[in-house]
């Protein structure tokens, strides 16, 4: 929908729970079904997600499971967005071989690292490391010789 100011998004999240598998899947407990239903410029898209879990209805309803795969979703986008912005991620042309593999886990132990900086943000931890490369060091385990 367009207000004049911008386009507005609408969207609606429903859980459905599915018929479960106890007795051929070790563990399992319940089966679920997320439908997206998203309107953007008037043209609407339908997704349909599946999941699976061991928690049982009782510590996860319908509204219990909508919560943990936003959670979930929300997290993980934070991570590519870090990534993509702060490491430029999606800019490497690196393709061949395992090399992107490496560079996506030098990358992933660069972002747990600077997480134990204390920072409002990434590039902010990034900036006090590059003016205190002592630091930098100690986080790698590289020790200064004399």
């Amino acid at each position: 929908m367009d207000t004049g100011h911008g386009r507005i998004e609408t969207r609606t999240l429903r859980a459905t729970p599915l018929v479960t598998y106890q007795d051929r899947w070790k563990g399992l407990k319940q089966g679920f079904r997320i439908t997206r239903t998203r309107t953007v410029k008037g043209v609407t898209t339908v997704e349909v997600m599946h999941g699976i879990t061991r928690l049982p209805v009782e510590r996860a309803d319908a509204r219990a499971l909508l919560g943990l795969v936003r959670s979930h979703w929300r997290i993980e986008n934070q991570l590519h967005y870090v990534r993509d912005v702060t490491f430029g991620e999606d800019a490497c042309r690196v393709r061949k071989g395992a090399a992107p593999q490496v560079l996506a886990a030098l990358r992933n132990a660069a972002i747990h690292m600077l997480a134990t900086i204390s920072a409002d943000s990434t590039p902010e931890a990034l900036e006090w490391l590059q003016l205190h490369p002592e630091h930098a060091h100690k986080l790698i385990g590289i020790t200064q010789r004399e």
